[in-house]
């Protein structure tokens, strides 16, 4: 068994580092099974020193010109060589415990895909409920938060990997065609909750709650230009670090 961990990366270099070190101390957990273990950096047009970063923590690393998360992922997913993928964000740590949470659903051969609930690294109120909230929601309806995925390789390139069209929203839209796919052949999506991944609270200070406010306003009235519009989903493509 060969695991694929990829991280999108686009100006990273602030983060990068501490997420690339506990992704590969947490992979003791695939490395005690006698699994392989393959880390791959995809450089999403990166101005910074993401991608010397990600070299010098001994990532495989792809460069993607278009400043899109979905096709960053996908050129990543392109490149690993791993029976599963599990995509991570940058700014995200993933502990041993949840890839050992990983690894045992992947050994019970009943699930096809997952994810995780999220705790963020700092503690504020309104950011607080909104996690709280959509960690109901991920494990109630089987959504996939972006900050980690994790999907049988060979599913995942039936697919088509994730929505090319897409800058927001890309990991539900894949939730719901891995969803149809887990139903015809009797596996599981999971959600995972036991050990949630810690992510970065940064977007609480890099954006007023008037921006924050608006993009989800935007989303809630006109939710088919709000994903396909990279104006439109700025937070995640402005270069703010």
């Amino acid at each position: 068994m060969k695991i694929s961990v990829i991280v999108p990366a686009f100006n990273e270099e602030k983060l990068l580092g501490a997420s690339l070190t506990e992704i590969k101390a947490a992979a003791a957990a695939f490395l005690a099974r006698g699994w392989e273990f393959e880390l791959v950096v995809c450089d999403n047009n990166s101005t910074d020193r993401t991608a010397d970063i990600a070299r010098a923590a001994g990532a495989r690393v792809v460069f993607e010109p278009v400043n899109q998360i979905a096709r960053a992922r996908n050129a990543g997913a392109a490149i690993a060589t791993g029976h599963w993928l599990v995509f991570v964000d940058a700014d995200s740590h993933p502990s041993e415990a949840l890839f050992a949470d990983v690894a045992r659903e992947i050994s019970s051969g009943k699930t096809l895909a997952g994810g995780v609930t999220i705790r963020l690294d700092k503690k504020l109120f309104v950011a607080g409920l909104v996690t709280r909230a959509w960690n109901w929601t991920s494990r109630l309806n089987r959504l996939m938060a972006g900050s980690f995925i994790f999907v049988e390789a060979a599913v995942f390139r039936q697919l088509g990997g994730f929505h090319n069209e897409l800058y927001a929203a890309e990991e539900l839209e894949l939730s719901r065609r891995l969803k149809k796919i887990a139903r015809e052949t009797r596996r599981k999506i999971v959600i995972l909750h036991r050990h949630p991944i810690k992510t970065s609270a940064r977007k609480m200070s890099l954006y007023t709650p008037r921006e924050m406010g608006g993009f989800f306003l935007r989303s809630l009235f006109n939710h088919r230009k709000a994903i396909r519009d990279p104006r439109a989903a700025y937070m995640w493509y402005d270069g703010r670090r």
